[in-house]
């Protein structure tokens, strides 16, 4: 993860994963076999850790709709995932779905699993609140939003703040969904 961070991932080499983690290169060739391997256990290791923070946000959040999406929605700007070391290996990877169906493949199914669990929320939400917003529309809002303030995480991590981009969240939501997200 180091290595993708410093020189992308194209640009990295069995043998300077190697060196950064103080192994042989025959060592990381015998357990990975090739580069691409190593880098699509990478990404599988990095979906993994968010999709087991993110069940673990579910189970901790109330149990009402409301209560669930913020949790996950919180989630995104907590430091164990909105962290210049993961956004960058997210960004990587991302910047690669064209041209690798694996990574495709991978990011496709999580992001599925995600929008999913939030369009459930929100579908539930609406149905309490008898709003008249798409639920699909705001997911795919919320989605491109998060997506957004990680980017901007990124490319401004001076100026950003966690706080900022939650308001930012948080005014969206109640925006669309007064009666559950009051000001």
């Amino acid at each position: 993860m180091k290595c993708i961070g410093r020189k992308g991932i194209g640009s990295i080499t069995l043998g300077d994963v190697a060196k950064e983690a103080g192994l042989s290169q025959g060592i990381v060739n015998l357990h990975f076999h090739s580069k691409d391997n190593l880098l699509k256990e990478t990404l599988l290791w990095l979906a993994g850790d968010y999709k087991a923070q993110f069940e673990a946000a579910l189970e901790r959040a109330g149990p009402k709709p409301a209560e669930r999406l913020h949790a996950v929605l919180a989630l995104d700007f907590k430091p164990s995932i909105c962290n210049r070391e993961k956004l960058v290996l997210w960004f990587a990877f991302w910047s690669e779905v064209r041209a690798r169906p694996t990574y495709r493949k991978i990011c496709e199914a999580w992001d599925n699993y995600y929008d999913d669990v939030v369009l459930q929320l929100c579908t539930a939400i609406i149905k309490d609140g008898q709003y008249s917003v798409s639920a699909t529309a705001a997911t795919s809002a919320l989605t491109a939003m998060t997506d957004g303030l990680w980017q901007a995480c990124l490319i401004n991590s001076q100026s950003w703040s966690r706080q900022a981009a939650m308001d930012a969240v948080m005014s969206y939501l109640q925006h669309v969904f007064p009666k559950h997200f009051p000001a």
